[in-house]
């Protein structure tokens, strides 16, 4: 399945976001992993935001083409 990222065209009728093709599950699946990282910094109070985002997305990057043996 490829990710689909949100286009500001939502939709909330039915199963499936008509604007990204998403269903609703996995959006709000998605809100709350979002949610844990941003509630994490605030509890750390990091000043350097960006930073933390960044190595977030890099170590998630890194562990799932592990997990897949690097073929991305």
């Amino acid at each position: 399945m490829k990710f689909n990222p949100c286009k500001d065209e939502c939709t909330y009728d039915g199963t499936h976001c008509q604007g990204c093709g998403r269903s609703h599950q996995e959006i709000a699946e998605t809100k709350k992993l979002v949610m844990a990282a941003v509630n994490f910094a605030e509890q750390q109070a990091y000043e350097n935001i960006e930073d933390f985002a960044d190595a977030i997305g890099k170590s998630i990057l890194k562990k799932l083409q592990k997990a897949r043996g690097a073929a991305f």
